[in-house]
């Protein structure tokens, strides 16, 4: 069992409604594995979560070998170059984990603060080839892949024999994310005389949750909206349901993607970012444009319409994501935080 002691650097904001980040799952799994991990940092406020980030990178300097940093496109991109700075000051070995599909963005955006953050890393963790083919277009070879996981006896399998329009989003409601699309293929649905049903699982960001609300009861549309729920219970939630949709307009390897491919629900997603990366269209997913109604709409038809198909995407993708597994990928963690 791994004896070594690592300070968590992230966004540990599930206890106060917010989605379970990778700080919540990989802490977690780490701890099982006999590491001893710190985490910062859960302060609502953002000032006040940054100083808690720095206070823990300069209370655990003598006692950790390695930070580990959730790194992400958005405004939170700052907490991570904040923290890499205090590192690099302190002489700490940290390494970013590298999250959302706007990152290479941001790497052209902010040159400098980039370079520093990712050239001065021990090493930087790309969930995805994505990333890692963009990450070294800008010149970054210290970077390494290791998918995003999940523990599979977790997702119990079950193909959709008949598939039906009922239909499952889960993910943050936020303009990235593009939610408002999937109340328009459910439009588009029920013009086509389906009898077309849409549950949307996931916590508000930016107001987007609270648009939606409103825009399906002006219009009175089918959609269930449950706020965050824990994975057991969307789990549990996703028995009820047979098409996943995926609507974003900016990705990387989405984990709600993979616990669905793993549930045996066939998949309707965008084809942006990473997503290409981690589904192969008509094999184990159906991809489609970004913002393109109708080509959603089509594609959930296709499956209703072709049950065979819908079977053939689900296993495919079941097989696909046992690479994914925590029994797999630990060991890549043990190999990078060994050296």
């Amino acid at each position: 069992m791994p004896n070594q002691e690592l300070l968590y650097i992230g966004n540990k904001l599930a206890t106060s409604g917010a989605t379970i980040s990778t700080i919540d799952s990989l802490g977690s799994q780490l701890e099982f594995e006999g590491y001893t991990v710190y985490m910062a940092s859960s302060k609502q406020n953002k000032l006040l979560r940054l100083l808690d980030m720095m206070w823990a990178v300069f209370r655990y300097r003598r006692k950790v070998s390695c930070v580990l940093i959730d790194t992400y496109s958005t405004q939170n991109f700052f907490y991570a170059v904040g923290v890499a700075n205090l590192c690099r000051l302190l002489k700490m070995p940290y390494i970013p984990i590298l999250h959302g599909g706007n990152l290479p963005e941001r790497l052209r955006r902010n040159k400098r603060l980039s370079w520093k953050l990712f050239n001065g890393a021990k090493i930087n963790v790309s969930p995805s080839a994505y990333l890692m083919e963009e990450f070294k277009k800008e010149g970054y070879n210290n970077i390494i892949e290791i998918p995003n996981n999940i523990v599979l006896e977790n997702y119990p399998f079950r193909l959709r024999p008949e598939p039906k329009p009922k239909l499952l989003w889960v993910r943050s409601f936020a303009e990235i994310y593009n939610p408002a699309l999937a109340l328009e293929v459910v439009k588009l649905l029920l013009k086509s005389d389906y009898q077309a049903s849409l549950c949307m699982v996931g916590p508000d960001k930016d107001g987007s949750l609270e648009r939606c609300k409103k825009i399906a009861a002006e219009t009175s549309l089918p959609i269930k909206f449950t706020g965050r729920l824990s994975k057991s219970e969307w789990i549990d939630l996703s028995k009820e349901y047979d098409i996943f949709i995926n609507t974003t307009n900016f990705d990387n390897t989405p984990v709600s993607v993979i616990e669905a491919m793993a549930l045996g629900l066939p998949v309707v997603t965008t084809n942006v970012g990473g997503i290409p990366y981690l589904l192969e269209n008509k094999r184990d997913a159906l991809l489609v444009k970004p913002n393109d109604a109708d080509a959603i709409c089509e594609s959930v038809i296709s499956l209703i319409e072709n049950p065979q198909t819908a079977v053939h995407l689900a296993s495919n993708a079941r097989k696909k994501v046992e690479k994914f597994d925590w029994e797999e990928v630990k060991h890549l963690w043990f190999r990078i935080l060994k050296a």
